[in-house]
């Protein structure tokens, strides 16, 4: 019997290294064996040889590799056996893994579909924690406990989804931990070591609650899904079995308490009834004695603007900032979350974006002014969270008046309209970004030019690294022609 010793549980490349060894020594599948680490092999087993000089290049078919590697990834002591089984025959049998029928065959399909459906169930249930390292570093660790030996199998789909993030996985079988720099296999570890709870698990719990609906409940349907063997490590699980038990009860709430809501033409003609009332009704200087004479007289004046709905639900008036005789205006959409409680425009997550192409363009934010399309924060409540709405066309068209009254009155060299929106409130007529965007456009009424680019909030919506990447370097560039048109406003 001759014995070929593998680093561990999964370890896919020292099997095939060994076995295409043993293939060229004609070592049958009865007189192979394998062992992970130091566990006892055969009694009296030989190591296995050295590859033979003048050794035939093996071949197999194009869909083995991959089966192999899900194969030797399964709990079965033989997982290494029976991968090896299979390229001895292969090399005899050219055709055995279209034989659905052969008992090798259809073992190793088995051993692939439970190994693909514990990876997937690992991308599915992990649960990071936030931990503070010794040196003040965040690092976040998640403990899972999978069936098969899946850690370096799934280990890349963690690093593609969260590759700024310094993040363990432990488990019984095998750890992984990532430092930013490499990724680093270690061996299994125990529940003790298991991370507790993180400031931010109570508004996971707020959320999943939030979002059960309990008119699409199928219990079978998400057990079979979700097996109880994951629940003690899933913190939303503790919630579960209460919102089944309450399920009933919720969903005839849910049907007493349901809205009317009004029809799609009802809504049509209303928003059609507020563009008529916003062309017509607001006087002059909209709704003010005289039109402002400066910028904080127009600031003030803002603070009390009650020209469209949006005034109500708002926090406060989110008026423009920056030099009263700034070179150049910024126009975004509407101010965010943030922006509304603060009272300052793009403070928020689209305002770092922002912050950062202007400083990868050398551009002094100070220097220029910074304003919205539309002055207050339009939202819809979801729990405890406010999600930005897009702006309807009426209260963009009240608001314009108000982007006039800066342009006027700053009367900049340049205006760099962030979004479709922006765009429209500046030029007064829907226009599209792939049809505008990065060129110098000619404003009717003075020398003022428009440059149109992406909301920078658009690149954060975007799902792709790659896609999020490409789409922040375009905006940079376009931060960049902002900064050749207008030198005066480079940092320094």
């Amino acid at each position: 019997m001759k014995l070929a010793r593998l680093d561990h549980p999964a370890d896919f490349e020292g099997w095939r290294e060994a076995a295409r060894r043993a293939v060229a020594l004609g070592i049958t599948p009865d007189e192979m064996d394998f062992a992970v680490g130091d566990e006892a092999g055969p009694l009296f087993a030989e190591a296995l040889g050295a590859m033979p000089e003048g050794a035939p290049a093996m071949t197999v078919p194009r869909a083995f590799p991959d089966l192999a590697r899900k194969v030797v990834c399964h709990a079965d002591p033989e997982r290494f056996r029976l991968a090896y089984r299979l390229l001895w025959r292969l090399q005899r049998e050219k055709g055995l893994l279209e034989i659905a029928s052969d008992p090798d065959t259809a073992r190793a399909a088995e051993f692939e579909k439970a190994v693909r459906r514990d990876s997937h169930k690992m991308k599915a249930f992990v649960r990071f924690r936030e931990v503070e390292t010794n040196g003040g570093q965040r690092h976040y660790i998640a403990w899972f406990e999978p069936f098969h030996h899946v850690v370096e199998l799934t280990a890349p789909f963690f690093l593609r989804r969260f590759p700024g993030m310094i993040w363990s996985i432990l488990t019984p079988k095998r750890s992984v931990h990532w430092d930013g720099a490499d990724m680093v296999f270690a061996p299994g570890a125990d529940a003790s070591q298991k991370p507790a709870d993180d400031d931010t698990e109570a508004l996971w719990l707020t959320y999943y609650s939030s979002i059960f609906n309990p008119a699409r409940l199928k219990v079978k349907a998400m057990q079979a899904e979700m097996p109880k063997k994951y629940w003690h490590n899933l913190p939303e699980a503790a919630l579960i079995e209460p919102l089944v038990r309450g399920a009933e009860a919720a969903q005839r709430r849910m049907i007493e308490t349901a809205p009317t809501l009004p029809s799609l033409r009802a809504e049509k003609q209303s928003e059609r009834n507020q563009m008529a009332r916003a062309a017509t009704a607001v006087p002059a200087f909209n709704g003010f004695n005289k039109a402002p004479d400066t910028i904080e007289e127009a600031r003030e004046q803002a603070r009390h603007c009650k020209a469209c709905p949006l005034w109500e639900p708002a926090t406060q008036t989110v008026f423009g900032e920056g030099p009263p005789d700034a070179p150049v205006i910024f126009v975004g959409e509407q101010p965010g979350d943030q922006e509304d409680l603060a009272g300052h425009p793009f403070v928020g997550p689209a305002g770092k974006v922002f912050n950062g192409a202007l400083e990868a363009a050398g551009i002094d934010r100070a220097q220029a002014y910074v304003t919205n399309a539309v002055k207050h924060f339009k939202f819809e409540p979801r729990g405890k969270r406010r999600i930005h709405k897009t702006p309807a066309v009426s209260e963009v068209k009240v608001c314009r008046w108000w982007l006039e009254q800066e342009r006027e009155l700053i009367r900049p060299k340049l205006i760099v309209a962030l979004g479709a929106t922006a765009a429209a409130a500046v030029i007064g007529k829907t226009v599209t970004i792939r049809d505008t965007r990065s060129r110098l456009i000619d404003l009717p009424g003075g020398d003022t030019k428009l440059l149109v680019t992406v909301h920078p909030a658009y690149i954060l919506r975007l799902p792709d690294p790659e896609a999020q990447a490409r789409e922040q370097a375009l905006f940079e560039e376009d931060m960049g022609r902002v900064k050749a048109f207008v030198p005066e406003i480079a940092v320094g």
